[in-house]
Parts: C-alpha cells; sequence; structure tokens
C-alpha cells in the first residue's frame, strides 16, 4: 500500500498542478500540520482516568500530548481557572504522515457505521476536521485493556487557498470523502 506521503509527490501534485493551471511543484496545496484534541469531559476528577487518556493520546499519535488548561473558571461546568481540560497534539513531517497513514487506512474504516467523511467537514480556508467516537479503534490500542473510552478530535491542516482545491487534495490522497455534500 502506498503512502500518503508517496501519493502526494507521485500522484496529487501532477494531477493539481494541471488541473489549477500552477507553473510550480511548490505552489500545490500540501499538508502542513495535524492538530489531535481530546477533551477530559467528565474524567477530569479521575487522576487515574486522565492519566490512562494521557498515555493513550501519546501512544496513539506517537508524541506526548500537551495539557490544555482552562482559561476561565466556569462554575456550571464545576471548572476552575487553569484546571487541565484537555490535551492537545500538533503533529509535522514524518509523525504526521505515518499518523495519516494510520487514520486514512486502519482507524476511520473501522469506525461504525461509516459511510465516509462529509463534504462539509472541509471548512474555507481548506482544512478537514473529523472527529472520532472511540478511540479504539486505532490499532494501537488492540490488546489493550481500556476502561474508558474517549473520543478525539483531528484536525488536518492545509495550504489549500480555496475549499476547493483541499477537496481535491484530500480525494487525490486517498480520504474517504463521501461523494454528495
Amino acid at each position: 500500500m502506498q503512502s500518503i506521503k508517496e501519493k502526494y509527490i507521485k500522484e496529487a501534485v501532477p494531477k493539481m498542478m494541471k488541473e489549477f493551471g500552477l507553473r510550480t511543484p511548490m505552489a500545490a496545496p500540501r499538508i502542513l500540520k495535524v492538530v489531535v484534541n481530546v477533551g477530559t469531559g467528565k474524567m477530569r476528577d479521575k487522576k487515574d482516568a486522565i492519566e490512562a487518556v494521557e498515555k493513550h493520546l501519546a501512544l496513539i499519535t506517537g508524541q506526548k500530548p500537551s495539557p490544555r488548561p482552562a482559561r476561565v473558571a466556569i462554575a456550571s461546568f464545576k471548572t476552575r481557572q487553569g484546571m487541565t481540560v484537555g490535551y492537545k497534539v500538533t503533529l509535522r513531517g514524518k509523525r504526521m504522515y505515518d499518523f495519516l497513514d494510520k487514520l486514512v487506512g486502519f482507524a476511520i474504516p473501522r469506525t461504525r457505521d461509516f459511510r465516509g467523511i462529509p463534504l462539509k467537514s472541509v471548512d474555507a480556508s481548506g482544512n478537514l476536521t473529523v472527529g472520532v467516537k472511540e478511540h479504539i479503534v486505532f490499532p494501537e490500542m488492540i490488546g489493550e485493556d481500556v476502561r474508558n473510552i474517549f473520543g478525539l478530535e483531528v484536525t488536518v491542516v492545509t495550504s489549500a487557498r480555496k475549499r476547493d482545491e483541499a477537496i481535491e487534495l484530500f480525494k487525490l490522497l486517498g480520504f474517504p470523502l463521501q461523494r454528495n455534500g
């Protein structure tokens, strides 16, 4: 199976240059970074659950997550300023491509009732945001005794100037996008 980086270099760049009338390969849209976010939600009071979230996110992404503190206290959510309310990982380079290969090749097809990524997940500036409801769809979680299942949000940031360019990039890279809006 061809990796996403190889597909980008060998297939996507020449097709996008021809389709969008670009003069140089450097003008073609590319993936800049991947940001993975996890909210701790109701698990924030359980220290062992928070440590498990951090450990599993590190296993999935291959990089230590950074804790995201609450900026303001909200009494109805029982959060205080500075309390850890989530974790974030920003992936670039080789780790980014490895994670995308895992996401597109293994995790997304294993999600329950999957019918493709809706085109409305691509925003006006060309970034794709996908929610994964259960982290156990990743291959690293097979065989692990998982007590707490959590969801995560993956944002793929591109250098595309228009939404259409980004959608074409994702299609050429093999992302399972839905055919209709």
